[in-house]
This record gives structure tokens, sequence and C-alpha cells, in this order.
């Protein structure tokens, strides 16, 4: 038997989590059956759990939508038992059983072959939010931008995403500007690459079409109103590349960004990326993340602590990332 974070829909339709045991033959169908070592708390983790979103589309469910262990059985000639494998997206934690319990059963093209250069616990310090960054960079790459353009802006820098966003940047280059409710990290941001930090007040909605063009690219992952006005401030032909909704869904700008600085503003889907670009995603992750600067980063709990963590993320208390130590 193993532990696991289930979440119930009770007749009332409150939603009930609990930390609960279970055996494999509960777990879903799945080619692959994989004994979880580590997992993340990430946004959509946080809002499944505490029901502060509609993340979960069946019930009972287990969250967590990424993890990293190793292989106990498979029947794809794929994998085979004792490989190391991470998970990121594919619905996990939303349709299908997730990351926070002892064991999981997956679809093997769900799964990728773990970085040689990464522990288990090293890649979910990346998970799916250093992952996600990573999808950012290199959609802002081919579109053209490269460090001589100009300074990038990373919105919700303090965060999982922002923050490896961050030291990705000053990576390969990028003069980066982060920008944060948390400004009393601006030691921690600068340390990791930042060469500025500004407040979220930066990027206050003024109501013109157009704002100084500042910077030549941005990460946000903040959307509504931030993503709006960042849109207004990038240089000629920029781009921002947006994975995130925690300012809102809607988008109040215009047209003049793209129609007269051409700008390009390109959606970051983690969950459904293919195959192909997830592999290039990671083995670029290993070139260029610095595992001892990873450590800066992260904070760890257990299970039973993940409801109690859920509230933290939300309320803005947890700094970088936060993973799941699930193996015993």
């Amino acid at each position: 038997m193993f532990d696991a974070i289930m979440i119930e829909r009770l007749n009332d339709g409150r939603q009930h989590v609990s930390l609960r045991k279970l055996e494999d033959s509960q777990l879903p169908q799945g080619d692959v059956l994989v004994r979880v070592e580590w997992s993340t708390l990430n946004y959509k983790d946080a809002l499944a759990i505490t029901g502060r979103g509609p993340i979960v589309k069946s019930f009972p469910m287990i969250p967590g939508i990424d993890f990293a262990g190793t292989v106990l059985s498979s029947d794809t000639p794929a994998f085979k038992p004792g490989d190391k494998v991470l998970l990121n997206g594919w619905g996990v934690g939303e349709r299908h059983w997730g990351g926070f319990a002892g064991h999981a059963r997956v679809s093997g093209e769900w799964l990728t072959p773990l970085p040689e250069a990464f522990t288990t616990r090293e890649a979910m310090i990346i998970g799916t939010a250093g992952y996600t960054a990573m999808l950012c960079v290199m959609a802002l790459e081919r579109a053209g931008l490269v460090p001589s353009r100009g300074p990038i802006v990373v919105t919700g820098a303090s965060g999982g995403v922002g923050c490896v966003a961050v030291m990705l940047l000053a990576r390969l280059g990028y003069e980066v500007v982060a920008i944060t409710g948390r400004t009393q990290e601006k030691k921690w941001l600068q340390g990791l690459g930042a060469r500025e930090v500004l407040g979220r007040e930066t990027l206050a909605p003024t109501g013109k079409p157009l704002e100084k063009a500042r910077w030549a690219g941005g990460i946000d992952v903040a959307g509504g109103q931030v993503l709006a006005t960042l849109c207004a401030s990038i240089t000629h032909r920029g781009a921002v590349a947006a994975c995130g909704l925690a300012a809102g869904m809607d988008l109040p700008l215009t047209v003049a960004p793209f129609i007269l600085r051409g700008i390009s503003l390109m959606g970051i889907d983690s969950v459904m990326c293919p195959p192909s670009e997830r592999t290039e995603a990671w083995a670029l992750l290993a070139e260029l993340l610095d595992v001892r600067q990873l450590e800066t980063v992260v904070s760890e709990c257990r299970l039973p602590d993940v409801v109690h963590a859920a509230d933290d993320l939300l309320a803005g208390r947890i700094r970088g990332r936060r993973i799941i130590r699930v193996a015993e």
C-alpha cells in the first residue's frame, strides 16, 4: 500500500481532501507503473486542492501535475523496470490520477526519460514550472530575440516559472528585468541573474493603447492587465511568451502593439506539448541550469503537508519552488 492525497466531491458539491492508503489495484489504466519519488506543488495543483479553480475534471482525483520516479513495471518497450522517468502535464492531476501518491500508473507516451544531469529530486525542483519557463525561452528565441535586442521582462519573478526563467535568460546572456510583488526578494532575484528588480506597479494600467517602448520581450505568468500593459511596452518586432493567468483571464488591450510595433504574443501550452519539444526543453535545461543554484529556489514538504502548502502558495507565501518528498 502507499499514501496518496485524494480529492473527493461530497453530495453537497463541496470538495473533501484527505490523505489515503491505496493499493496498485485501485490505480487507473496505463501501461507503465512508476514509484513516485518526488513531485511538486504548482499553481494549478493549489487551485485543484483548494477548489478555487475548476482544475479537477473527474472525481475522485489524485492531484499532482508532475512527478519523477522509477519504473516498477512496464507493458511498453519504451521503458523497463529501473528506468528513471519524469512526467509533466498530459492532463495528469486533472483527468488522470497524478503525482501526489506513492505510485502512479500512466501511459508510457506521457513519460520523458530523466536526463542524466538530474536526480529525480532536481528534476522536480525544475518541474512543470521550470519546463514551462524553458518553453517560453525557446519561443522567444524562435521569434528572433537575442541578447543584443535589449532587456527581457519576467513577471511573477519570485514564483516557480519566474525564478527559473530569470536563471535561464541570464545564463543565455540576456539582460533580465524581474517584476514581482515581493520586492523584498530583490537580492535573491539579483543572485539568480536579474539585472533589475521592479515592483508589480511598474505594469499598472495607464489607459494608453501604447506605452513607452522599454523592453525587447517578456515572459508573463500573470495574464490580465499585467500582460496587456507588458505588450504595450514592448519594442518594435519584440515578443512576449504568455503562460499563466494569476492576474486574470481577461486581456484588455488594443491591436496597437501588434500593428504599429509588429510585436508577437505567443501562448505557451506545457500540458499537451509534443514529446519532441519536451525532450528538447529538458535537454536544454540540463545544459543551462546550475544544479547548485537550484537549491536557492526550493523548499520541501511531505504529502501530509500538501493541503497547508497549497494555501500558502495561493497566498503568495512561497518563494520559488515547493517540492514534495513522496517516497519515504
